[in-house]
């Protein structure tokens, strides 16, 4: 394998600005490739989540520093017109696309944990469903012809938990659990339609991960967050944006990637299956973690676990 086995490869990472988004953009720049971001968290321009430091622009300038160019594109995945126009850029200035990273979510303050549906925000509800549903469907309709245009396409549906692990388990609330529920069987959906065409679709799940919220949350930074093992030691199992990114890369970077056609991965999985590490040498797997930890008597230790 080439240092930089994506270069003149082009992606799409819809959901680009923070999280997962931002790690799979850098970790897709550093091999290689032409990287297209999109969001609303553009420069002066508020997301989900209202005004963060993170934006568009400064993934976009973070997948150049790792090797690849980085684009930053503003759009509201939830309005067809935009993402319309996404695609003709990319028409006009690619001619096609090559990998398609549907990572929009924005949901992380609309539901609540263990509140029943009819107890539920209804509003807030409905909203979580149209971001983590309607977008990548809308997005899946205007990018995946030009993923066809060129053969060996990878459509990367994001979501939390493998099929499964969520299969046998209530997950949050009702509308979580049905968002990412809905995203595992798109990818299964997709891998029928676009098998036939030469494309592959996977859904792709990290695992505890140390998004900017997460960090802020325990107060901690990406260099200090084992401090807050202190007070929660399961955090521990945690990982960076940037493993999940790793992930991406690798099943794009290869050739048999239809093997994995309408699979459900995740992170720590693939990390066994290719030989990436995560950014601090390790390899977490948090999802055996979770399950080994649920059949237990007692505590168990997530340094065994990556």
């Amino acid at each position: 394998m080439t240092e930089q086995p994506l270069k003149g490869k082009v992606a799409l990472v819809a959901g680009a600005t923070r999280g997962a988004g931002r790690g799979i953009a850098v970790a897709l720049g550093a091999a290689g490739a032409t990287v297209y971001g999109t969001g609303r968290s553009a420069e002066g321009r508020q997301g989900e989540y209202g005004q963060r430091p993170e934006t568009l622009e400064e993934t976009a300038e973070l997948v150049t520093a790792a090797g690849g160019h980085g684009i930053a594109v503003r759009a509201d995945h939830l309005v067809p017109a935009e993402v319309a126009a996404v695609a003709a850029r990319i028409e006009a200035e690619q001619g096609g696309l090559d990998v398609l990273v549907n990572d929009i979510w924005g949901g992380e303050q609309l539901f609540g944990w263990d509140v029943p549906v009819w107890e539920h925000d209804l509003d807030k509800g409905l909203r979580l469903l149209r971001l983590a549903v309607e977008t990548h469907a809308i997005t899946s309709h205007h990018l995946l012809p030009l993923l066809l245009r060129r053969p060996g396409g990878l459509a990367v549906e994001m979501t939390d938990g493998t099929a499964e692990y969520n299969g046998s388990r209530y997950r949050n609330s009702f509308f979580y659990d049905v968002a990412k529920s809905a995203v595992l069987r798109m990818a299964f959906a997709l891998g029928h339609e676009l098998a036939p065409r030469g494309a592959t679709a996977v859904a792709l799940t990290p695992g505890w991960m140390r998004s900017e919220l997460m960090l802020e949350h325990f107060g901690v930074t990406e260099g200090t967050w084992r401090e807050a093992t202190a007070a929660e030691p399961q955090f521990g199992i945690s990982e960076s944006p940037l493993y999940v990114g790793r992930a991406v890369a690798a099943l794009a970077a290869d050739p048999q990637v239809a093997r994995f056609n309408g699979a459900s991965l995740s992170s720590g999985g693939l990390a066994l299956e290719y030989g990436f590490t995560d950014v601090d040498g390790s390899r977490p797997d948090a999802f055996r973690y979770l399950v080994d930890v649920e059949g237990a008597d007692g505590p168990v230790d997530p340094a065994g676990y990556r």
